[in-house]
């Protein structure tokens, strides 16, 4: 099978001709569809696995092209396994690769799997691409991930898709930006609370074009603390920041609400709100940046 250059733009073909995972592409036997803006994700994330031994795992894999594409790329230390939900994958075992049947959305598999397989170090998701698929397999992938390790979830512009059953408050995207937080709960000031320790495992998260990729490394996740190189300050120097962002409210509210000093409570009502819920910096930027969201 060859690709058909007319369906590819002079700019893909200008920035994926010279990779070589690409080229292997072009020249596989088998079917294997990707998004050509693909490749170069790729190569920025798996390219430091090549030649290394190493356990590699794909969902959905029926016609097999992608997993000789994989082998090809990575050389003959890398353990490459399949996982599908068609039987039929079962006869790629001839060719050297160990395949999985089951569904990803089955929480018991996934734990079987693990146990028979062990840790892995690359978890590529390109299989149903239906919520529950992708975030119960990335879910059940963040603690038998192997340092340095890299979970990737392909084709998440189905978060957009109604016949996926999106926009969704439960979509994959959404999940991916909820373990945002979980990353960020790692600076003890922002008092985030996660119901899970993925905040342990997860160092990092990659947005891409229709691709979402987590890096693992439980050595790289510390809580963070904040240092200071020396006390050499000028202490004539102001820090002027909170004087933009957090006005004096008593100041603030005589200035702009006369009516207040006939109605001292509803000054304490006001203040109660700012200080408490920061009511009037909330309603202050959302006014200011809603604009940014549209």
């Amino acid at each position: 099978m060859h690709i058909n250059s007319k369906n590819l733009s002079k700019k893909s073909l200008d920035l994926n001709s010279n990779l070589r995972l690409f080229q292997i592409y072009n020249k596989l036997k088998f079917c294997s569809v990707k998004c050509d803006t693909y490749f170069n994700v790729y190569e920025e994330l798996f390219s430091k696995f090549i030649g290394k031994k190493f356990t590699f795992v794909e969902i959905g894999v029926l016609w097999g092209g992608s997993l000789f594409m994989w082998k090809e790329y990575f050389g003959n230390n890398a353990r490459i396994i399949g996982v599908d939900l068609n039987p039929k994958a079962k006869e790629l075992e001839k060719d050297g690769f160990e395949i999985f049947i089951g569904s990803q959305s089955d929480e018991q598999f996934w734990k079987d799997f693990y146990t028979k397989v062990g840790k892995i170090d690359v978890l590529l998701d390109d299989g149903g691409h239906v919520n529950d698929q992708q975030i119960i397999t990335l879910n059940q992938a963040v603690n038998n991930m192997n340092d340095g390790g890299v979970i990737v979830t392909e084709d998440v512009h189905t978060s957009y898709l109604k016949k996926f059953g999106n926009p969704s408050k439960v979509s994959f995207v959404n999940y991916a930006k909820h373990l945002v937080d979980a990353v960020n709960s790692r600076a003890p000031v922002t008092k985030i609370k996660q119901n899970n320790d993925f905040k342990k495992k997860i160092h990092s998260i990659s947005f891409y074009e229709s691709i979402v990729a987590l890096k693992i490394n439980s050595n790289k996740c510390l809580d963070a603390t904040t240092i200071k190189n020396n006390d050499n300050r000028k202490d004539d120097v102001e820090d002027l920041r909170k004087c933009d962002y957090f006005p004096n409210v008593d100041k603030y509210l005589n200035n702009q609400l006369g009516i207040l000093k006939k109605i001292p409570i509803l000054k304490k009502i006001l203040r109660y709100l700012f200080y408490k819920h920061n009511f009037i910096i909330k309603t202050k930027y959302y006014l200011k940046l809603r604009k940014y969201f549209n």
